[in-house]
């Protein structure tokens, strides 16, 4: 059985520990799921995520708006994560795609909210450029004005979601000022004309990704999030709450590896003893459990600063990111190596963390650019 213990610590209230005990019943009983058709599990995931009320955390409550409370996004991640990575990913995308309609927009965009959190809709955040990804304020897509429409024209990649998902917030440069301040956001329907998937994107951890093309793709002005020019804003105010939920998802994985590799330590006979026996696999596990600690401490601390109330956490928000993705992969790493040949071997539990984990190292600020962020706050720049 994972560690619960983390429950206990003042960073969460009784409705914490509550959502955390019926989606530990619920995991238990509908996860792992078949992964052979990703399109068709990530929907199915979908479907059975809102059926049960869990994607109610992902978005505001358009008919009872409060703020998102990101130790519940916190919490869902990681126990989804320990359980299955792609329901982690489904329940992800459900918040990050919506996140900017959640923080800033109309009553009229807010009925996609209603579709998402019920599982009737699937979302996507469409922000990294084939030429544009860590540097967001280098975006070359552009979106016109065109009387009481937008024209919006460019490529979009690595979009999760993308060629699934039923609306997409799209980010595009209309011009206002140079670099970062003339960036605007978009609500965009997946059949509005002109959009287009141009290329599927296979990755070691399958996932629906993919590249897509907007060939003068035309929406209503009403489609604005937000005010022309604020889309960078925007963007970095959605990923200051979803950047500390990344932290959490590796915090699962990493929590699945240390599991599994005690159970192996305990059951795995080597030179006649067990192999937990060796001082050296003591070490490691020693190595593990520090670290998922210290990951939790700083995931929670910077989503308990956020529903405290803090305008912004993004010093705490990337120091979870980093360091919880870090250790995550070091800690699989060590579970790999404990479990011999079959940590290896494809279709084994710690295998297909190894290949999960890589990637959240990359995706929503990757790990260097995460150092420098908390440079510059360090150094108040």
């Amino acid at each position: 059985m994972p560690d619960r213990s983390f429950l206990t610590w003042p960073f969460f209230e009784d409705r914490h520990r509550a959502h955390a005990e019926r989606l530990e019943t619920w995991c238990a009983q509908n996860l792992p799921v078949d992964h052979h058709d990703v399109d068709a599990a990530c929907k199915s995931l979908v479907v059975k995520l809102g059926e049960a009320g869990f994607l109610n955390p992902s978005a505001i409550d358009p008919a009872n708006p409060a703020p998102l409370d990101v130790r519940t996004l916190c919490i869902t991640r990681e126990t989804l994560a320990r359980h299955d990575g792609l329901a982690d990913f489904a329940f992800a995308m459900q918040g990050l795609g919506t996140g900017a309609i959640s923080l800033f927009g109309t009553p009229e965009q807010h009925k996609w909210l209603d579709k998402t959190r019920a599982g009737k809709a699937l979302s996507a955040f469409a922000l990294s450029e084939p030429r544009s990804g860590s540097d967001v304020a280098n975006m070359e897509m552009t979106a016109a004005r065109d009387g009481d429409h937008y024209v919006l024209s460019g490529e979009k990649t690595w979009i999760s979601n993308g060629g699934i998902a039923d609306v997409y917030v799209v980010f595009a440069r209309t011009g206002e000022a140079p670099g970062a301040k003339g960036i605007s956001a978009f609500v965009v329907p997946a059949d509005t004309p002109g959009l287009s998937v141009a290329e599927r994107l296979e990755v070691i951890a399958p996932h629906p990704l993919a590249r897509l093309a907007f060939d003068d793709v035309r929406v209503p002005a009403s489609a604005l999030i937000g005010k022309p020019g604020e889309g960078f804003r925007i963007a970095m105010s959605v990923l200051d709450v979803f950047r500390s939920t990344v932290g959490a998802a590796a915090l699962g994985f990493a929590r699945r590896a240390l599991d599994e590799t005690t159970a192996r330590a305990g059951s795995r006979q080597l030179f006649g003893a067990p192999l937990f026996d060796l001082q050296m696999v003591q070490g490691h596990i020693a190595d593990m459990a520090l670290d998922v600690d210290a990951a939790a401490l700083l995931v929670y601390r910077a989503a308990w600063t956020k529903d405290s109330g803090a305008p912004r956490v993004t010093r705490e928000a990337a120091m979870a990111k980093l360091f919880a993705t870090d250790k995550a992969q070091e800690v699989i790493d060590k579970a790999v190596q404990i479990h011999g040949g079959d940590g290896v071997k494809k279709g084994h539990i710690v295998e297909s963390l190894y290949r999960e984990i890589r990637a959240l190292r990359i995706y929503e600020g990757a790990s260097d650019v995460q150092k420098i962020v908390i440079a510059r706050q360090v150094m108040g720049a």
